[in-house]
């Protein structure tokens, strides 16, 4: 996965979550690479919600495509270990420096 074209800036990484409720991007389907695909990161930023979609129904056709319409960037640190939540579609990012572990 280190391999994988993302965009960095100043020191973060952009990844794309989709925060609305009824459809994840991540958790329904789409592969780890199109969270950082910096051509989808521009369209998010620069483009129509349409653009956004019709790249990934071609660039990740077995992906569902429905989470599209409420993408967004966060930006992560570089290097930070984190996952994907997803409650009712509405996808959050949790990092782990960010999480308090319980032991048993």
């Amino acid at each position: 996965m280190n391999n994988m074209k993302k965009v960095v800036r100043d020191g973060k990484v952009a990844v794309l979550v989709s925060y609305g409720w009824g459809a994840g991007f991540l958790t329904w389907g789409a592969p780890v690479e199109a969270i950082f695909d910096p051509t989808l990161v521009d369209l998010i930023e620069n483009g129509t919600t349409q653009d956004a979609i019709n790249y990934v129904e071609k660039t990740y056709p077995d992906a569902y495509s429905g989470g599209v319409q409420e993408l967004n960037i966060e930006w992560v640190p570089e290097g930070a270990k984190f996952i994907i939540n997803e409650y009712d579609g509405s996808e959050s990012i949790q990092l782990m420096d960010d999480t308090n572990w319980l032991t048993a």
